[in-house]
Formats: C-alpha cells, structure tokens, sequence
C-alpha cells in the first residue's frame, strides 16, 4: 500500500519544483521597486534601524552601503518608482510585519507630481514584488480602478507575455536567488553625469498648486502608522532638479509636519552644505548619480545620528550582510570605474 504512494508523491513534488522554477523564470524583475520589494522578505527580521521609503529617489539617493561604511547603519531602501502616497503607505504596513525600525525616512517627491486619485505609471513596480495578503489586496483597492484589477494581481497573469524578452538575468534567479536577495539592501546607483546648473521647467504644471487631498490622507495615516510602531518619523526631499509647483506642495506637507511634531527637511535648500555639485552629481534632472548618493547619504548619516539614537551594528553578526553588501557595491563599481 505504502508503495503505490510513492511515484503521486514524486510526481507532485515534481510538479511544485517545476511550477517554482518557472516562476522564478518568467517573474518580473525591475531595479525600479519590484527587486527591492523582493529582496525585503530576506532580511533578517528586526535587524533594519533605518527604513527609506517613497519613490525611486530613494533608491536611487539614499545609499545604504554608505550609511553601513561610515556610520554602522542598518538601512534598507524600501521604494518604488513614482510610488503616491497611498501605495507608500501599504509598503509601510508591510513593513512593520517583519520589521521595527527605529526611524522610518520618508521621500515625498510623488505628492509634488501625483495629483489624481490613481496613478497608473510605474504602480507595476508597487505590485509586483509585494507577497500576495490583505494587506496587498487594500493597496490594490484604493491605487486602481476595478477594471484594472486584473492586470496587478495575482501578477503572474502577465507571465505569458514575457516568453520573447527572458534574458540571462531570469535564468540566472532559477533557483530563487535567496543569498542575493539577503544582501541586497535596495539601492540602484546611475552612473551618468547630467548636468543641472540651470532650473528644469519639466513635471507636469498644475493648476491645483500644493497636496492632493488623497495625498494629504494618507500622509497623515502614515505618520499616525509611525507614532503606533514607534519609530521616529523623518519626511524629506531628496535632491533633484526642483521647480517652484513642487515648492508649493513640499510648504504644505512642511505645515502637517510641524503640526505633527514630525521633522521635515526640503534638502534642496542644503545643496552647498551637502556638497552636491549640480554640474557633476546628478544622473539626470531627477535622481542624485552614485556620486551624488555618496555625498547625500554622507550628510543624510550625519544627521540620523544627531537626531534619533540609532546603533553601530558594525560589529554585530546579525548584520554581516550589510558588510557584504558595501563590499560588493563598492567592488562593482571599480570595475565600472
């Protein structure tokens, strides 16, 4: 009896590796937000002090090889690109199921360029790494329109077309590539050198100057997420190549700050202290270039340090893997160099 068992089982197990395979295969993969997401279920649980979220500026700005080598910070970038605020804050709700950061970082660039309730570009980067729960189920809910449902989740209903574009980097996460997702901390270095001396008119002008009302909603539900948890709240602008439209919305969202007792910092008013040269640090007229990342998470540790009290894990095993992270990156980029 226990012997016609045997070859249902096999076959079964089989089919479960197979079907795993493949999905680790055809599963989108973006530098953009979905990597990042992806890579966040392998850290070790409650050992991120210092979480970045909002959009691509901070994993393009904030670099947390930098925060590890010169300050011992444990930070994570967990962003995605053009992410509004309402998404921002389901990102933190997952967050805390896994995590307790002592201070969370909180980028607002997407309530200057996000005006509309639903905000259709780039939201596959939202979606498709988050683990399937409630909690993705409410995102979805309040950043599409029914209709669109479909198209986000469950994401492997867009597998079939991916069949012509497979690349190495798809085979090569064949087996899930659980050791890279444990090392990688979120950040994506550009490389180019655009030169911002002279004011970008670009991002769409609004008549409707300042915080959408959605927008302004959940802002205050994330700093109220925060206050529940227990971590110390930091709202900024990361530099980019700033027009006064999103002055405006940045004036109101420095108002609900003060009003909350919450710090808030525009660091497009320190580009001389920093250090940022606008010739030479930005990889285009929105994203600081690896150059500039170095130089903001400099000034961005700096000031962590002095306001809120965050540990020196440098010499704490449980941490090894933000060394191997610093070592890697800095290694990628002297062959780059």
């Amino acid at each position: 009896m226990k012997k016609k068992w045997i070859l249902p089982i096999i076959t079964a197990l089989v089919l479960i590796v197979s079907l795993w395979m493949c999905r680790n295969i055809l599963c989108v993969k973006s530098p953009h937000g979905i990597n990042q997401t992806r890579a966040f279920y392998y850290q070790p649980e409650d050992s991120i002090d210092v979480l970045a979220i909002g959009s691509s500026h901070v994993h393009c700005g904030i670099n947390p090889a930098m925060l590890w080598n010169f300050y011992g910070m444990a930070s994570y970038d967990f962003s995605a690109a053009e992410q509004p605020l309402w998404e921002t804050y389901y990102y933190l709700v997952e967050a805390y199921k896994y995590q307790k950061p002592k201070v969370v970082v909180l980028d607002v660039f997407s309530a200057a360029i996000v005006k509309d309730d639903y905000h259709y570009d780039w939201m596959t980067e939202s979606f498709y790494g988050m683990r399937p729960s409630l909690n993705k189920l409410e995102m979805l809910k309040v950043s599409a329109e029914e209709e669109y449902y479909r198209y986000y989740i469950p994401d492997f209903y867009i597998y079939h077309t991916r069949y012509e574009n497979l690349n190495k980097e798809d085979f090569a996460n064949i087996f899930g590539g659980v050791k890279e997702k444990k090392i990688f901390k979120g950040f994506t270095p550009g490389f180019q050198r655009a030169d911002q001396s002279l004011p970008f008119g670009g991002w769409k002008e609004f008549d409707d100057y300042g915080l959408s009302a959605k927008s302004e909603e959940y802002l205050r539900k994330i700093i109220e997420l925060t206050k529940e948890n227990g971590s110390e709240l930091m709202i900024v602008v990361i530099p980019y190549n700033m027009n006064e439209h999103d002055r405006a919305t940045y004036e109101q969202i420095a108002a609900i700050a003060e009003e909350n007792s919450v710090r808030f910092i525009n660091y497009n008013d320190y580009l001389y202290d920093i250090g940022i040269d606008v010739t030479s640090d930005f990889n285009d007229h929105s994203h600081l270039n690896y150059w500039g990342s170095v130089k903001f998470s400099d000034y961005l540790g700096r000031q962590l340090k002095e306001y809120y009290d965050i540990p020196d894990r440098t010499d704490d095993p449980k941490y090894s893997s933000w060394e191997e992270y610093s070592n890697q990156l800095l290694e990628s980029v002297r062959e780059r160099l």
